[in-house]
Order: structure tokens, then C-alpha cells, then sequence
């Protein structure tokens, strides 16, 4: 399950997204727009800061904007650096693989067999919709997930 602190990252950037490039805005904005408590975001904003997501400027004209074209951001990247793999079992990650302490042989195991697909399935929506997809009008988005 996505957790609020993802959540919270999504929205904020979005948020950012849909600004003019490279206007700064102020963290006091993002938080009272979506909603967010301030101090979460602080944290949230100096973590995704830190994966080259947004950048900050000080002074009086001052604040947060995105570091990287929106079109160039996708969800997958976000959650993972928020939330960590995307995988429901540590045998069926990429970026974390970790055998389950409980397995009898994973070559025949249909849990892992299974969450690689549903993990493969979540990478593939996440790693393909944008920052710059997500704020555009609903009836020009295209929907990658048909046929799934």
C-alpha cells in the first residue's frame, strides 16, 4: 500500500508540476493547498531534495520548485524513493532481493512467482505516467493500463 508520505511527495510535486518553470514557491503554499501538515512536508521536501527531485532557493523570493522537467519524473521513481521497492515480498524484488526466511525452494514457489508478475505489473503503470501526464486534462491522457 502506497504510504501518506508518498502520497504527500505526489501531490507536492504535482503541485510544483503545474506551476510556471522554475517559479518558486513556498513550502507554506504547497502545504496549505493540499492540504498537508507543514512540518511533514519539510521532511518530505528535503528527502525528495536530496534524490535531485526538486531544488530550493532561499531569500526572499525564495522556495521550492522541480530540479528535472516534470515529463522526466515518473511515479515509479517517487514511490520507490519514498516507499522503497515496489515489491509486496522481498524475493520478488529487484533493486532489494532478500530470500523469505520461510521459503522451501524458490524456484517452484508460486507466491514468488506470482508477486514478480503483480510487481512487474505496478512498475509498468508507475515507470510510465509522468509528472507532466498526471496534470494534464484527463481526456488528453492516454491510458497505458488498457488491455491489462
Amino acid at each position: 500500500m502506497l504510504s501518506q508520505k508518498a502520497k504527500y511527495a505526489l501531490h507536492a510535486l504535482l503541485y510544483l508540476a503545474d506551476r510556471p518553470v522554475g517559479e518558486p514557491t513556498l513550502i507554506a503554499e504547497i502545504a496549505e493547498s493540499q492540504q498537508m501538515p507543514r512540518k511533514f512536508l519539510e521532511l518530505i521536501l528535503l528527502e525528495l531534495k536530496r534524490h535531485g527531485l526538486v531544488r530550493s532557493m532561499r531569500g526572499k523570493h525564495g522556495g521550492y520548485t522541480l530540479a528535472k522537467p516534470a515529463e522526466s519524473i515518473s511515479f515509479g521513481q517517487v514511490v520507490r524513493y519514498i516507499d522503497g521497492p515496489l515489491a509486496l515480498v522481498p524475493c520478488a524484488s529487484k533493486t532489494a532481493y532478500r530470500r523469505c526466511d520461510d521459503c522451501l525452494s524458490e524456484e517452484t514457489c508460486a507466491i514468488r512467482d506470482t508477486m514478480r508478475r503483480a510487481r512487474d505489473a505496478v512498475a509498468r503503470v508507475l515507470d510510465n505516467s509522468n509528472l507532466a501526464d498526471a496534470i494534464r486534462p484527463p481526456h488528453h491522457r492516454i491510458d497505458i493500463g488498457a488491455g491489462i
